[in-house]
């Protein structure tokens, strides 16, 4: 099979775009179902997504190890209970060359367009080279935390020293004997401010709004542990199980927040037995229900603010300044460098990309009133196109990687089910997708996410709830364990050739 040019387009059955771990989850099952005509395009030039893209100092997952794999590609080498980036990298490019997968990949085919073609039932999909691919399928595994988002502070281009976003670490810059301003104090910053204030001269933290914070029970794996999984299997399994249960259990109390008095109990014991300042720990104290915000899984980051080289500022930042940033208070806070913990850019993952489906329709008009799927998966007005961790599929706070596994299943069941009606074309009614959604939001309206007196990245500027699933990991697999047929449009198109 050639790569296509310009004139000359590759004719896929199936198209995948982005190698991280939901790109690589899909073309392993892909091939496993026998399917060979497929492709995956990835903008870099390695495997890994996320966890190629964000090399900050401390980078780690806060979901552990035995969880945040594959479930059919256990690995008994995790040196930690919650493992470091390099060593997840590691393990996402061991199975990359387990599964054979390179063969499968365009390195550095950066997707500029995607336009269905309605007379032939296939996606024409661009890449920034000139390169053509017409696909029958395209699966959109390229992430929801891929952009960086990046204020426009007032006097930014005043600032004479490097600037740069955690995703975007820039090595070059040595922080040692440096004055480092840190803004924003998420599960990044979380990680990395503990690592920099070792360093730095002076690390100074702004805060917008205080994060709940609790114990993040880590580890190293022992010998004895990592002999146990090598001769019984089981028992990484049973670990496993450990983690998904911690996980999903919190979730009841997400959608119904007068259960989260423990989680609330656990955090406020954690800040004050860490944080013995009583002025400090003020500041430090979330004025929103816990749940409302990502809670941070951190053991260094409270000392580390303690560090006598290290401050937290809480009034808002005014503007930049040519060496530091002036607050609404009238204070000057010097600054060599400035390091953005901002977060990325989630309201509309798609906003900027050309996504034109049926008749025309682009992916900014039909999400003009906000984005949403139908299971998270797939959008009315785009047939055969599939998203990998769309709209509502994210978890409260289970292992991404179960969700991600749980959509390919049923995408695979898609395609399976294409395959066997000899359909080209396979869409959600319109209906479907509305009654969905309104059922979905009305679950969502009491949650901790939606009224718990915060605003975070899992609303957008309408004050939906446009990223989590209304209910549990094993709630989420029992909605998608099986394709409702009646919920999609699907017609056999003559002129073209079915999808085999």
């Amino acid at each position: 099979m050639a790569q296509g040019d310009a004139t000359t387009a590759a004719v896929l059955d199936v198209l995948i775009v982005g190698a991280g771990f939901a790109g690589l989850g899909m073309a392993i099952r892909l091939r496993e179902a026998g399917e060979n005509n497929f492709l995956v395009l990835e903008k870099a030039d390695d495997v890994g997504g996320t966890w190629r893209e964000n090399t900050y100092p401390g980078c780690a997952c806060d979901v552990m190890s035995m969880m945040y794999s594959y479930s059919f590609a256990p690995s008994t080498d995790w040196s930690r209970l919650y493992a470091g980036q390099p060593e997840i990298l590691d393990y996402i490019r061991r199975v990359a060359k387990h599964y054979e997968l390179r063969r499968h990949i365009r390195f550095r085919s950066e997707v500029v367009s995607y336009d269905f073609e309605d007379d032939a039932d296939r996606w024409r999909v661009r890449t920034a080279d000139g390169a053509e691919y017409l696909a029958r399928v395209v699966v959109a595994a390229h992430g929801a935390l891929h952009r960086p988002n990046i204020p426009d502070f007032p006097g930014r281009s005043e600032f004479t020293g490097p600037v740069f976003h955690s995703a975007r670490w820039d090595h070059d810059v040595d922080l040692t004997g440096k004055r480092v301003a840190v803004i924003g104090t998420g599960a990044s910053s979380a990680q990395f401010v503990p690592e920099i204030v070792q360093r730095a001269e002076r690390v100074t933290v702004f805060q917008r709004n205080a994060h709940w914070v609790l114990p993040k029970p880590d580890r190293p794996v022992s010998t004895r542990e990592h002999k146990l999984f090598k001769a019984f299997p089981a028992a990484m399994k049973i670990y496993r199980n450990i983690a998904f249960w911690t996980h999903e259990v919190p979730v009841a109390g997400f959608l119904h927040p007068r259960l989260l008095f423990l989680l609330k109990w656990a955090s406020m014991r954690n800040l004050r037995r860490q944080v013995p300042d009583p002025g400090l720990r003020a500041k430090l104290t979330p004025s929103y229900t816990i749940g409302c915000k990502r809670i941070l899984l951190s053991s260094d980051f409270y000392p580390a603010l303690q560090q006598p080289n290290a401050a937290l500022v809480t009034a808002p930042i005014e503007q930049f300044a040519a060496g530091g940033i002036r607050t609404a208070d009238g204070e000057f806070h010097a600054a060599d460098v400035v390091i953005l913990g901002t977060g990325f850019d989630t309201e509309n993952r798609c906003a900027s990309e050309h996504i034109v489906g049926r008749d025309g329709i682009t992916i900014q008009e039909a999400w003009r009133d906000g984005m949403q799927a139908y299971l998270g998966m797939t959008v009315t007005g785009f047939p055969n196109f599939f998203m990998i961790m769309g709209p509502n599929s994210g978890g409260g706070s289970q292992s991404i990687l179960f969700v991600i596994e749980t959509q390919i299943r049923y995408i695979t069941r898609c395609l399976r089910l294409m395959r066997s009606r000899g359909t080209t074309r396979f869409e959600v009614r319109e209906s479907v997708q509305r009654d969905f959604n309104d059922r979905l939001h009305g679950k969502l309206a009491g949650s901790v996410w939606n009224s718990g007196g915060c605003h975070s990245w899992f609303l957008d500027h309408t004050g939906r709830n446009r990223q989590s699933w209304p209910g549990t990991g094993t709630s989420y697999w029992f909605a998608t364990r099986r394709v409702e047929e009646d919920a999609f449009l699907t017609a056999p198109l003559v002129t073209a050739q079915a999808v085999r």
